[in-house]
């Protein structure tokens, strides 16, 4: 049994809270997109199938809407609040990405839903969060990133740094969201209440920087960005090495835990012909200690790296795999999009799935679950829906409106 089969959840959110709702569904929950009249936001973001700009062909909206129903409701409407609160005092989640009190200030908010069903799992999802002085902030991607910190890590080191192309910011704040409520739901089933909540998507970024962002306040020594690796202090680390027919990605460092990889990948090297053996023996666990106190000179180390490029130049990226594998050298191929789908590795875990094009339906292969389950596996129940698809399912099939009223609240732009 799916772990959240017989869980409803009202998803209302736009571009910035999709994923949540969708790994809820995964999970096995009803998530019923509740989308303003006309569809979500997000439905007008592209990429577009077949080039062709409609909302019912948003791979955006496709990319994180399986699984779901849709209906739609307009909340600015007095009527359209009364609906919401009435399916929210049977519903287990709430998810919603509306600006910092747009909620409360329609009477829809945390409190007041919380008091028509004390067991509600409330999600909220913004750039900076419902309080504090930047609540009210923008929050485009860029600045998400800047104010969470991972952006000073993207690009070259002389010049502005850059975001990665597809935005990132309310992706990681989106898993955020789905953890925080499976957390809230499991202390609804000890005790019986749910809670709130409260995901700042520039938080979730911070989180993303891996500790990093600590440097600073302690005084450390702070990584700075540099095309295909890092800098620190002095030191320039590479993460991408070249190989004959592409790039890896390759962890080249030192202390206790990562230098004795860097240790044996010398060894090796050595081994082969590719340097002596006074650079085989170099104290590779305490070698970052050497660089900074200046016992080592740094022209050293970039002939250190030159010696290890020679070595990943000769060799094509399978073999490079192969060598790390036998060895336990910490390098993996960088993969393009025809080699990610082309993958022995996500084939035979029956990774990649077939889902229908709404309008068409013709069938497109997309990625699979984000999680394998022994005994609940995920499954791709339903294709994206269309705008409003399931309004006569949902608002007369489960919440009783007789044919005349959803024809009225039709009419007047209700649903």
């Amino acid at each position: 049994m799916p772990i959240l089969e017989s869980s409803r959840v009202l998803d209302l959110s736009n571009e910035r809270g999709l994923l949540c709702g969708q790994i809820l569904a995964d999970l096995g929950a009803d998530v019923i997109a509740v989308e303003p009249p006309g569809g979500c936001s997000a439905r007008r973001l592209g990429p577009f199938a077949g080039g062709v700009r409609d909302p019912e062909r948003s791979l955006l909206w496709w990319a994180y809407s399986r699984n779901k129903r849709s209906i739609t409701l307009d909340i600015e409407h007095a009527q359209g609040r009364g609906l919401l609160r009435r399916m929210a005092a049977a519903a287990d989640f709430l998810i919603e990405s509306f600006e910092p009190g747009y909620m409360t200030s329609h009477g829809v908010g945390y409190d007041e839903l919380a008091a028509i069903n004390p067991a509600l799992v409330y999600v909220s999802i913004t750039g900076f969060g419902q309080s504090g002085p930047k609540a009210d902030y923008a929050d485009a991607d860029l600045i998400l990133l800047a104010a969470g910190g991972p952006l000073i890590l993207g690009g070259d080191d002389d010049r502005p740094p850059v975001r990665l192309s597809v935005p990132q910011a309310y992706l990681h704040a989106g898993a955020d969201a789905a953890v925080a409520a499976m957390v809230a739901h499991h202390e609804r089933v000890r005790r019986g209440r749910g809670q709130h909540a409260d995901i700042a998507a520039f938080a979730s970024a911070a989180i993303a920087t891996q500790s990093a962002i600590l440097a600073a306040p302690l005084g450390a020594t702070q990584l700075r960005r540099l095309a295909g690796g890092l800098k620190l202090g002095p030191l320039n680390l590479p993460v991408i090495w070249p190989a004959k027919d592409g790039y890896i990605s390759m962890t080249f460092l030192f202390g206790s835990a990562l230098g004795v990889f860097t240790r044996r990948l010398m060894h090796y090297l050595c081994a082969r012909g590719y340097c002596d053996e006074a650079t085989r023996d170099k104290d590779w666990i305490g070698y970052a200690d050497l660089l900074m106190s200046g016992r080592e000179p740094l022209s050293e180390f970039e002939r250190v790296k030159e010696v290890v490029r020679g070595f990943t130049r000769a060799h094509t990226k399978a073999e490079l795999l192969d060598l790390a594998l036998q060895h336990g050298f910490l390098m993996t191929p960088v993969s393009t999009i025809g080699e990610v789908v082309a993958s022995d590795q996500l084939a035979s875990r029956e990774y990649w799935r077939r889902i229908q094009d709404p309008v068409s339906e013709r069938e497109y292969t997309v990625p699979g679950p984000f999680v394998k389950f022994s005994a609940s596996p995920i499954q791709y129940r339903r294709r994206p829906p269309k705008i409003g698809e399931h309004n006569r399912e949902i608002y007369i099939g489960e919440f009783g409106l007789s044919n005349e009223e959803f024809s009225r609240l039709a009419r007047a732009g209700v649903i």
